[in-house]
């Protein structure tokens, strides 16, 4: 089982880069990596907040869950 992260192709749709997102939502960007990485073990609501708004999307698209392994 796994939670899937789906930041790089939401920044890709957005032509938004890594540091320009790490910029508006004032998180540093070694730790929008971690997440995007899949390697975070856990996301603060806040922090998903954030990120949706200045993504435009609903956290359904940027996070999926899939029953296969890793």
């Amino acid at each position: 089982m796994a939670v899937r992260i789906h930041l790089d192709e939401l920044l890709l749709a957005r032509r938004m880069s890594l540091a320009e997102l790490a910029d508006r939502v004032g998180i540093a960007a070694a730790d929008l990596a971690i997440l995007r990485d899949g390697e975070a073990r856990a996301l603060r609501f806040s922090t998903l907040d954030v990120l949706c708004r200045e993504l435009q999307c609903a956290p359904g698209d940027l996070l999926t869950w899939t029953a296969e392994p890793d």
